[in-house]
């Protein structure tokens, strides 16, 4: 299970590969973690270099997982798109080579088999869609895309958010176009990819969890949204739906996971993203692979 470069790696027969759409330090990491303060992090050490800066500001990713299994080609969770109208100004009407990125992975858009979303918020699900002419219309006509029912249950009787009408650009023209499949938790993708129940920072969050040849890994979602939340699981995002049962969520994945062979893709950790969880005196860390 160790990383193939660049940003690629292999769970028994299934490959997965990052894509990273932006990765920085900014005002969106402050407001997604506020209890991650310099001052906060301060005594974890082992968060520097990769997760926290030389100020000890977060560092955070925007990032889409690519995972082949079974002859699929699998993109999990769609970033934050172009040319959507965001209030964020990093995720305002954005000109990135996400498609380019893509096809140079391997994982042209025509050729995508499926789609899954682990939540529907904007930085998740922007490329479902793209701007064509005046109409927004699936990125991957190909593929089934993959959303939890309890999240579109949600979202569709949702009003606009703040952060944009990304129910309208990027969510409802897929279900229009007959391409959405609402699923429950444990469905399976392919007999190596399932989705596993992770709820409160959405209704009907989800993780992907993949197990091949004796092999494991899992991709987080939005359960935590960086490293730090290893050692300090009661720091929440003011983005969680139910705060309360987010941390339940958190500290039963830390449970569930800690000193596992099992592989943890972050969906927002930076570079590289993925390590297994290991104790680190009364609380846990991330040991990279």
């Amino acid at each position: 299970m160790s990383p193939v470069p660049p940003q690629r790696w292999r769970i028994g027969a299934v490959t997965v590969t990052r894509v990273i759409e932006t990765e920085d330090v900014s005002m969106t990491a402050a407001a997604m973690l506020p209890d991650a303060t310099p001052e906060n992090l301060a005594p974890h050490g082992w968060l520097r270099p990769h997760f926290v800066d030389a100020a000890g500001r977060l560092v955070t990713s925007i990032h889409t997982l690519l995972v082949e299994s079974r002859g699929l080609r699998i993109v999990v969770d769609t970033c934050l798109g172009n040319d959507k109208p965001r209030i964020v100004p990093q995720w305002n009407r954005r000109q990135g080579s996400f498609l380019a990125d893509l096809a140079a992975a391997g994982f042209p858009r025509e050729r995508v088999d499926r789609v899954v979303c682990t939540h529907l918020h904007p930085d998740h699900v922007g490329w479902n869609t793209m701007l064509v002419g005046d109409h927004w219309v699936p990125t991957f006509p190909a593929a089934r895309y993959v959303f939890s029912a309890a999240d579109w249950n949600w979202l569709d009787r949702a009003p606009v958010s703040a952060l944009g009408d990304f129910a309208g650009d990027s969510v409802r023209p897929v279900v229009a176009a007959g391409l959405a499949d609402l699923v429950a938790p444990g469905y399976q993708v392919t007999d190596e990819v399932w989705l596993e129940p992770t709820p409160g920072h959405s209704p009907g969050h989800v993780s992907v969890r993949i197990a091949s040849a004796g092999e494991h890994a899992v991709i987080t979602g939005d359960l935590m949204h960086h490293p730090a939340q290893l050692a300090r699981p009661d720091w929440s995002s003011p983005f969680d739906y139910d705060k309360a049962r987010a941390l339940a969520t958190r500290k039963d994945f830390i449970a569930r996971y800690a000193d596992q062979p099992v592989l943890v893709f972050g969906t927002h950790f930076a570079t590289p993203s993925a390590g297994r969880i290991v104790r680190d005196g009364d609380a846990w860390r991330l040991a990279l692979d």
